[in-house]
Parts: C-alpha cells; sequence; structure tokens
C-alpha cells in the first residue's frame, strides 16, 4: 500500500482538471477526490476514491469538515527521507500523497457579487484546502502540489519524464505560499473593512501583476506594475483601461496617467481636457465640447504639452483626434474614441489610446494613496475634498460669482500640482502653473513667466495657491501681473500682511481652510 502512488484533487476551478486526472491515472496514480471534483471526473469516465474511504470518517457539517484528517495530512507531512515517518505511516495502514492538485473556494468571486451578505462570505472562506497544499509545501521534496492548473501540463511530462526535481518541487511549493498568503490578504481586507478599521496594526496589501516593465523610473531600474485584486477598487482607475493601439505603457507612463486621472476627475460635470507632463499639470481647461477643452488645455501650454499624457472625460471624436494628431502625444486617455477619431489617430503608431469606462466618476472609498519609503509604508485616504466648511472672504473687495467660479477651478488644478505649487486661470483654463519650487513666490513668478510665455495675458485672471503665503510677496508678484483674485487656505500667522497688501492692490482674497500639498 505504501508502494503505490497517489493523488489527491479538489478544485474549484475546474479548468483541464479532468485531462490532467486522466493522465495521472495513466501513469498509474490512484485519484482521491471530494465533492464536485469527484463528480466531474466520474462524470468522464475515471474512477476516483471518495475522501471519506481513505479517512474512514464520513464528510460532515455541510462539507465543512472532510479532509482534516490524519489520514491525509500524515500521507502528506511524511518525510520520505526519514525511515522513523515512513514506519509510522505502514504501522498506522496510512499511504503517503504524492500530488495534490487543489484550488481554493472563491472567496473573491464571492464578495464581488452584489448584495452579498458576511454570513456568505465567511462560508466561501476555505479551511482544508489551504491546510492541505500548506502541508503539501512544507514536505515539497516528497509531495508535488498544485494551485495553479497552467501547471497541469508541465506536472505530467516532468512525472513521466522523471524530470520534477527538488528544485521545480520548491517553485511550486513558493506558489503556494504566494498563494495562501493572498487568499488570507483578500479575507483580513474584507472584514477590516467590514469593521470599518482604516489603518490596522499590521497592513497587509495583495496585488497581482498586471505589466512587466521594460525598465522603472529610469533604463538602469527593473520595475512591475502591479493592480488591485478587487473590481470595485480598479473601477475608474487606469488598471481597468483597455489599450487600443500603441507600444505598451511605461513606469512613467502609469504615474503621468494616475496623475492626470486624479485631476480629470475634479471636473464630472462639464467636457474638461487634462494634460500632465511629469507628473505636474502642463494644461487643464473645461469647454462647450471636448474638442474646445482641449484647445484650451493645448494652448495653456503648447511646449510642455509636447510628448505628454491627455485625458478626456468625453468621447475623442474626429474633430478632437485632427487637433491632437497635430502633435506628438504619448498617451490619451478616454472614455470612447469614435471609428473616425480611431482612424486619424492610428496613423501615429507609438501613439498609446487608452479606453477608460467611468473616467469621471470618483475613485471607490477603499482606495489609499501608498508611498513606499526605504524601511517602511506611507499610507493616507485620497484627497477627496477641495475647501473646508469655512470658507470666507478676508479683503475688503469681494471674488464676484464669477470669479468664485474661476478660483474653484483654478484650486482643483492646484491641488494636483507639486508642491509648492501656483496655478494662474482665465475662461476655465489654467493659463499659467507654477510647480514643485522651494519657496512660493519662486512658484508665483515661474506661474506668470508660464503663461505670458505661452501667450495668455494674466490680466483679469485668478490665482490659487496650493498651502498659505507666509510672506505678501506672491500678493505684490500677482497684483503686479494683473490678477484680480486669489484663493488660498489661510492659515500663516503672517496672513495680515498678504490681507493688507490685496486690500492696498484692490485684489480680492478668499481662504478656504483647507490646504493641498503634493509632494
Amino acid at each position: 500500500m505504501a508502494d503505490k502512488r497517489r493523488a489527491l484533487i479538489s478544485v474549484s476551478d475546474k479548468t483541464g482538471v479532468v485531462d490532467f486526472a486522466r493522465a495521472l491515472e495513466g501513469l498509474g496514480f490512484e485519484i482521491i477526490s471530494t465533492g464536485g471534483t469527484e463528480k466531474a471526473l466520474k462524470e468522464a469516465g475515471l474512477k476516483p476514491v471518495n475522501i471519506s474511504d481513505v479517512t474512514g470518517f464520513p464528510e460532515c457539517l455541510d462539507g465543512r469538515v472532510k479532509t482534516l484528517h490524519p489520514a491525509v495530512h500524515a500521507g502528506l507531512l511524511a518525510r520520505r527521507d526519514i525511515p522513523e515517518h515512513m514506519q509510522t505511516l505502514d504501522k498506522l495502514g496510512i499511504s503517503r500523497i504524492d500530488v495534490v492538485a487543489v484550488n481554493l473556494y472563491p472567496f473573491k468571486a464571492t464578495v464581488e457579487k452584489p448584495g452579498v451578505t458576511l454570513e456568505e462570505a465567511v462560508e466561501n472562506i476555505d479551511i482544508g484546502g489551504p491546510t492541505m497544499i500548506r502541508s503539501a509545501a512544507k514536505n515539497y521534496p516528497g509531495v508535488i502540489v498544485l494551485v495553479d492548473p497552467a501547471d497541469y501540463g508541465d506536472a505530467i511530462e516532468r512525472i513521466k519524464n522523471g524530470t520534477d526535481d527538488r528544485e521545480w518541487r520548491f517553485s511550486l511549493a513558493y506558489k503556494v505560499f504566494r498563494h495562501t498568503a493572498v487568499y488570507d490578504t483578500m479575507i483580513s481586507n474584507y472584514m477590516q473593512k467590514k469593521l470599518g478599521i482604516e489603518f490596522p496594526d499590521q497592513a497587509t496589501f495583495a496585488y497581482e501583476k498586471k505589466q512587466d516593465m521594460r525598465y522603472g523610473e529610469n533604463p538602469h531600474q527593473k520595475g512591475a506594475w502591479y493592480s488591485e485584486l478587487f473590481a470595485a477598487e480598479t473601477a475608474g482607475t487606469l488598471s481597468a483601461a483597455r489599450q487600443l493601439q500603441g507600444k505598451e505603457l511605461s513606469y512613467n507612463n502609469i504615474n503621468d496617467c494616475a496623475g492626470a486621472l486624479d485631476l480629470l476627475k475634479e471636473f464630472p460635470d462639464s467636457p474638461a481636457v487634462v494634460a500632465v507632463k511629469h507628473a505636474n499639470p502642463c494644461g487643464a481647461a473645461l469647454g462647450g465640447s471636448i474638442a474646445e477643452a482641449y484647445k484650451k488645455a493645448y494652448a495653456c501650454d503648447p511646449v510642455s504639452i509636447f510628448g505628454g499624457i491627455v485625458a478626456c472625460n468625453g468621447e475623442v471624436d474626429a474633430e478632437t483626434a485632427s487637433e491632437m494628431a497635430k502633435i506628438f502625444l504619448e498617451i490619451i486617455i478616454a472614455p470612447r474614441f469614435s471609428e473616425e477619431a480611431k482612424k486619424i489617430l492610428s496613423a501615429k503608431k507609438n501613439l498609446r489610446l487608452l479606453e477608460l469606462d467611468d473616467i469621471e466618476k470618483p475613485y471607490g472609498e477603499n482606495v489609499r494613496d501608498m508611498k513606499k519609503v526605504a524601511g517602511g509604508l506611507l499610507v493616507q485616504e485620497k484627497d477627496r475634498s477641495l475647501y473646508s466648511d469655512e470658507v470666507k472672504t478676508v479683503t475688503e473687495k469681494a471674488p464676484t460669482d464669477e470669479q468664485k467660479k474661476q478660483l474653484e477651478f483654478a484650486y482643483k488644478v492646484v491641488k494636483h500640482t507639486k508642491s509648492n505649487a501656483i496655478v494662474i486661470a482665465k475662461d476655465y483654463m489654467a493659463i499659467g502653473v507654477g510647480a514643485g519650487q522651494t519657496n512660493r513666490i519662486w512658484a508665483a513668478q515661474q506661474a506668470i513667466d508660464h503663461a505670458r510665455g505661452a501667450g495668455n495675458d494674466p490680466e483679469g485672471a485668478v490665482l490659487a495657491s496650493d498651502a498659505f503665503f507666509p510672506f505678501d510677496d506672491c500678493v505684490e508678484a500677482a497684483a503686479e501681473a494683473g490678477i484680480t483674485a486669489i484663493v488660498q487656505p489661510g492659515g500663516s500667522i503672517r496672513d495680515n500682511d498678504s490681507i493688507r497688501k490685496c486690500d492696498e492692490k484692490g485684489v480680492a482674497m478668499i481662504f478656504v481652510g483647507q490646504r493641498h500639498f503634493k509632494h
């Protein structure tokens, strides 16, 4: 009995399982199986042995207990190279199990169903499956353990040819522990959300590889792109986009696209186009149509948009595509491209076109910002709001209703610009962007120079700052450029200096009580 080779097969995903079991039978293996897998194998004409015939104990508790038995786990865990282990098996009348093919209850698919209850989710937490594959993986020199149907064919060939060596078995054991780690992470994170715990004492995350990068941020760095596991967390994100044409996305492309989407989602109710270069906006505008919004976004900085990322919250039609085709762009993201637009843009062979449903909708409530730092991880909520509840005019001159709308537009753009950041806007168009400066007056001067350099007159425009003014120099520069209204969070011990300077220059200013640092 101890010399007979046996395989235990119990799978939720039955892809390829019949052919795999038939091949094992052909190699002289006895197949042990359970439940639905046993039924599928018998219907295919195979002769599996029921697990209860091995354990001598019936399945019970609605199938909750069937493989949790010494007859199973001793057959998996016994070290083949330790004579005492094998003697114990003989003494107890237990046969070893040489191959295990198990994949787990579909917990992810269950919790993604609309209206799933906690009780349904818990019933789809696999207990016996993870225990079996962990036992088998721990004893990988003696047991071949398979959790991925894609490995069935290779396993058969290696068993047949005697090339099922220790190194290969170890790679399968690694897959098991990776698989169970992801499975347990999905369960714990689901329960964490149910309990409303935002930042647990120990954080676990699970992602699946979407793409190997040609390289990382620079050619000498390796990189890969991973996606969230649950559809609710990828909806409206770059991970859910469909690439229609062009070469594969790069590490920097993905980073820039993410920034473009973050900004675009600030404008769900109007045709909007944003352009991003090196993770900073170089164009943002609203219009009566996507074509108009694109032309305005382009006019913000016709130099920087070259080789940039463009994101639109409406269909790219032939008119828009014709304008876009006039310059080199890396990527265009939109919910749809008309057939005429696709034809026009197909002439640009290296241009990537990405279609993304729900592009205008907010990210899922569980989406977080994360930054890896050496030795740790920073995790925070997405920056979802704009103003606090304490918006107030602080100058003698109040902004007009139209200026308030322009200020809100500008503040949305500056929110997604690297700090220190200043954005100048006019006619719902970012005409000047000052980004990533080490002091605020440099950012203000950069935004003013940027506007003028692109042929955009800042006279009569509005200005937004992502954080407070520690000095009145930004107000001075803005007034000299013709800026008529300013929005900033306020909160400096020298706020009164800026307020006095605004009053002196006849500039309206509002404090919104909420800063938007972006580093």
